[in-house]
């Protein structure tokens, strides 16, 4: 058996091999660079998201935002109804084959997608418009169907709001999604829309409205000079058969009557003492 201890390295009790003092600690360090490394993989792919930070970082500061008025949770709640209207947008714009960014929000003012268009006529554009409302309306009535199955006065309350902004956004002016709508219906409803904002304007006067009318005002203007002088591809662009007109029209008469009966359903009166 000469020989044979010669051939076994130092090592424990056990028959282990003892790794020198030097050796344990490079491979500790190794290790903790792996995982140091690992990690910053991971942050560097998050930042590399642009889009998704950009709709966090905004929804963040938008619920920040409202908070100071409604208080977070329900901040939290108008946000994530909005978040789901934008979303019908960009549902129906990659239907389309167009691209669209991810959400954005502007705190007070709602919230934006980019797109290099709405699609190659009047009626993909009026689809991309009643998309949102379609989405948002449907969200807003899980939400108040959840509050009035649990007395939750929060989920109704959501719910009404969520009812009142998609209902809002029906108002047959350019841009918001009603005038999408009005693009393939009737494009002279436009101006009935714009006398409704303007309205509004006078009987609740706040700088969100009159920003909206006056892109409201721009937008109407600057479509109705070019319906004005058309050129072969506008004239195009505007070509939309009767029975898909008669299709925009139930779908946008359909959303105004079940957004109407779900303010309804959950408004709460309350009585000023």
């Amino acid at each position: 058996m000469e020989g044979h201890d010669s051939l076994v390295p130092p090592g424990d009790a056990f028959g282990k091999p003892r790794r020198p003092w030097l050796g344990r600690r490079i491979g500790a360090l190794g290790a903790g660079i792996v995982a140091l490394l690992a990690k910053l993989k991971a942050v560097l792919l998050l930042f590399g998201n642009v889009k998704l930070l950009t709709t966090a970082a905004t929804a963040l500061v938008s619920v920040a935002a409202y908070s100071l008025i409604w208080g977070w949770e329900f901040a939290l709640g108008f946000v994530l109804l909005m978040f789901v209207h934008e979303m019908g947008h960009v549902v129906a714009l990659r239907r389309e084959g167009i691209k669209a960014s991810a959400p954005m929000f502007v705190p007070f003012l709602g919230a934006v997608i980019a797109a290099r268009s709405l699609g190659d006529n009047a009626l993909a554009e009026a689809r991309v418009g009643l998309a949102g409302p379609l989405l948002g309306s449907l969200a807003a009535a899980v939400v108040a169907a959840v509050g009035l199955a649990t007395g939750s006065g929060l989920l109704e309350a959501l719910g009404y709001i969520g009812f009142l902004l998609n209902l809002f956004n029906l108002l047959p002016v350019v841009p918001l999604d009603g005038g999408r709508a009005m693009a393939a219906m009737a494009p002279w409803m436009w101006f009935l829309g714009f006398g409704a904002i303007v309205l509004l304007d006078f009987l609740t006067p706040n700088p969100i409205l009159l920003i909206i009318t006056l892109f409201a005002g721009f937008e109407l203007y600057r479509r109705w000079e070019q319906r004005r002088n058309p050129t072969a591809q506008q004239l195009a662009y505007y070509r939309v058969t009767p029975r898909a007109r008669l299709a925009v029209a139930a779908v946008y008469i359909g959303l105004i009557v079940v957004l109407a009966l779900g303010m309804h359903a959950t408004y709460v009166h309350r009585a000023i003492p």
